[in-house]
Order: C-alpha cells, then structure tokens, then sequence
C-alpha cells in the first residue's frame, strides 16, 4: 500500500507546495491540506506504518527530517528547527519518538 492508495495525489502535491520553503512547515496545516485530518483511525495507523520508515514502531526524530519526502521523492527536507517543533507537538510521553497513538 502506497499513500496515494490514501490520499488523493493532488492533495499531497497541494500540501507539498503549501511548504517549499524553509521553516514553512507546519504539521496541522499540511495534515489539513492533505486530507490526512479527515480520515479515520485504521486509515491514519496505515499511514503512520507508511512513514515509519525502519518499522520500528515509532517516528525518530532521523526519520522525522525526511516526512516530506515520503510523500514524495525529491521534497525538501525539514530544517532543524521545524524537525524539533513537529517533535515536540507530537511526542506526548516525551521519549523522543512518535508513536501511532
């Protein structure tokens, strides 16, 4: 399964052009412009094994800088700064990692 079996292609493509530039991501905005706030909860796990790019179980902070481009090869990367913002909104336990939860 791929995002875009998801997620409409030029939703992602909408949300990948809402943040081009450096320090223009935000995490509520793109999960708005993607479609991924209005799917369900089995939709937004499948999405999250997606993302989780070693299968660990969890979304590092490593794997975190590269969100962009597992939506599409070739997006930006995330600054420092919007990796440790996106971090820290979605780390509840504060483990250093995003759960599926």
């Amino acid at each position: 399964m791929s995002l875009t079996d998801i997620l409409s292609s030029s939703d992602i493509a909408a949300a990948l052009r809402d943040c081009q530039a450096p320090d223009s991501f935000s995490p509520k905005k793109f999960f708005q412009i993607s479609g991924m706030s209005k799917k369900s909860s089995s939709q937004l796990k499948e999405i999250f094994r997606i993302l989780d790019n070693d299968q660990s179980g969890f979304i590092e902070e490593d794997e975190l800088k590269y969100f962009l481009q597992r939506f599409e090869c070739g997006a930006r990367v995330l600054t420092t700064s919007e990796t440790k913002t996106f971090l820290a909104a979605a780390d509840h336990d504060g483990d250093g990692k995003i759960g599926a939860e």
